[in-house]
């Protein structure tokens, strides 16, 4: 990608980064970097949100970006269906109505490790909010309904020529930084010659949108669910899966379907009845179709160039992973971008983006969306009530309660992060989706909520930049921190209390959290001036410094 004199004559608009693509991961970036001060310009080719119902588990962790972002309360508000229906769902055999069910995804169990609740709603509702906040923003520029045509990178500086969708406009905007939120067909990607590995499961799928008010009163009989996946010998480990969009009304639905299939020539009202078990009605709003498959990008970075959301990454709609490792993809780079502008992140800690994300997509996709199928394909080839009935429901119940493999607990981190200081004895960790939730802070890992002397939590006394957490701790130590930091153009809040209640659970007089909550150093305290600096060094990806 060089610059060219091709677009000399349009208008040129000069920002700090360019997003292109406006959906929520870039809606999200944007807001991050706009609330820390730093200019940048989204390109988004829809005017309004697709009507889609993608995406609508919304993580406890989630949660807390929207907390941050300042949308928390607009997103609650926005809800379609009732608080009592939360990302709680269920499975079943055969078919929904069927005699073998148990509960599925459970993450309310991981409710105390966050500050925030989770939450649902259709992803263009999720847009919508997020267009609002980053309207507020005076830091942030959006232009809906214009396309990136073109991508250039001229040294330390990209350019990005715009079109208007269904118009005559165009123009150029230059930035030093560009970040490709735009999908998994994603244009920026290309053009800036990022290759994918890919993983194809050979499956075209359907989603399907439809009404159904007969739907909802035979389901009725499990109260609370709001996902119900089937599962179906003759499907090999892929689910037939319905979510609710709105409460009583209406469904999405996604489930593999024979090649070659069309909206014309397939009886797609018998295939979910077939799932459900049931006849009832069905009024359809949409019929799409995509292919199964997993792919990451080789790298999340070239030069001045980024990519994230989908445009990383993307993998079969199993788990709720989607846009929640998009919205992680957002906070994590946005930091780091605006740490890099305003001179106190050093390129290590830009490179970090890559380091942190892609191996944790990696784990997510291999560890849990793909091993779930696995699982799965092997208990239908091995267990049938019409052949072994006792065989069957004894495997079943094992499954149920949770006892099917290895369990493992799906909690991101960056262990062995470049950027993140372990502990002297800690053990060589890899950032991976494979993890433990705890109360202890551990380099590496998500903070865990506390409540302090004064009735805050923790989470609500966080600064924007890095805050040290000091429960307990010796007064030298804490200043030689802040010193470091302060030298460093490091920003740094101090949080000072006793080392009671709640706070004793993180087992560490001086914890260092990132902007993003996440831990960069844990420990009791520090041998002097010289680790204070270098661990400053470390964490603002000061690569000249840790040499030093």
């Amino acid at each position: 990608m060089t610059a060219d004199n091709a677009s000399a004559g349009l208008p040129h608009d000069k920002t700090q980064v360019v997003i292109v693509g406006g959906g929520p991961v870039g809606i999200g970036l944007a807001i991050e970097l706009g609330q820390r001060g730093i200019h940048c310009t989204l390109v988004e080719r829809h005017r309004e949100p697709q009507p889609i119902p993608k995406g609508q588990n919304l993580t406890q962790r989630t949660m807390e970006h929207f907390h941050f972002w300042g949308a928390e309360a607009a997103l609650r508000a926005a809800r379609t269906i009732p608080p009592e229906y939360g990302i709680g769902g269920l499975t079943a055999h055969g078919t929904l109505l069927g005699p073998y069910h148990y509960d599925w995804l459970q993450r309310e169990l991981v409710r105390p490790y966050y500050f925030t609740a989770n939450e649902r709603l259709p992803q263009y509702a999720t847009e919508a909010v997020l267009r609002a906040r980053a309207a507020q923003l005076p830091t942030v520029r959006v232009l809906y309904g214009w396309t990136a045509e073109d991508v250039r990178v001229d040294g330390d500086t990209v350019f990005a020529e715009v079109a208007e969708t269904g118009g005559e406009g165009r123009r150029v905007i230059e930035g030093r930084y560009l970040v490709g939120c735009d999908g998994s067909r994603s244009r920026v990607r290309a053009q800036a010659g990022i290759t994918q590995t890919l993983s194809d499961h050979d499956r075209m799928m359907v989603l399907l949108v439809f009404r159904s008010e007969g739907l909802h009163q035979l389901l009725s009989r499990y109260p609370g669910k709001s996902y119900y996946n089937v599962l179906q010998p003759e499907l090999d480990g892929y689910w037939k899966f319905f979510g609710r969009v709105d409460l009583g009304s209406t469904w999405f639905f996604h489930a593999p379907v024979p090649p070659g299939t069309t909206r014309d020539n397939f009886d797609f009202t018998r295939y979910l009845q077939e799932a459900v078990g049931a006849e009832f009605d069905v009024d359809f709003q949409h019929i799409g179709f995509w292919d199964l498959r997993f792919a990451i990008a080789d790298t999340y970075r070239a030069g001045p160039v980024f990519i994230a959301g989908d445009a990383a990454h993307s993998h079969p709609p199993y788990g709720g992973y989607g846009v929640n490792t998009g919205f992680e993809d957002a906070r994590n780079l946005g930091w780091k971008l605006a740490a890099t502008l305003q001179g106190w992140g050093g390129e290590a800690l830009l490179d970090s983006y890559d380091a942190e994300r892609r191996p944790v997509f990696a784990s997510t996709a291999r560890d849990f969306i793909a091993r779930a199928i696995d699982i799965d394909r092997d208990f239908l080839r091995a267990h049938d009530p019409d052949r072994d009935r006792p065989a069957f429901e004894q495997a079943w119940n094992a499954r149920s309660s949770g006892a099917v493999g290895e369990v493992q607990s799906f909690e991101p981190h960056y262990e062995g992060s470049p950027v993140v200081q372990p502990a002297p004895d800690a053990k060589a960790g890899a950032c991976s989706a494979v993890g433990s939730h705890s109360f202890q802070a551990r380099a590496g890992h998500h903070l865990a909520p506390a409540a302090l002397t004064d009735g805050r939590n923790v989470f609500e006394a966080l600064g924007t930049g890095f805050t040290l957490l000091a429960f307990g701790a010796r007064d030298e130590d804490v200043d030689a921190l802040a010193d470091a930091a302060k030298a460093a153009g490091l920003p740094l809040t101090v949080l000072r209390d006793s080392a009671e209640g709640e706070r004793q659970r993180y087992g560490a007089a001086l914890v260092l959290v990132r902007p993003d909550q996440f831990v960069a150093w844990a420990g009791d305290g520090l041998v002097g001036a010289d680790q204070a600096r270098q661990l400053v060094a470390t964490v603002q990806g000061a690569e000249a410094l840790v040499a030093a």
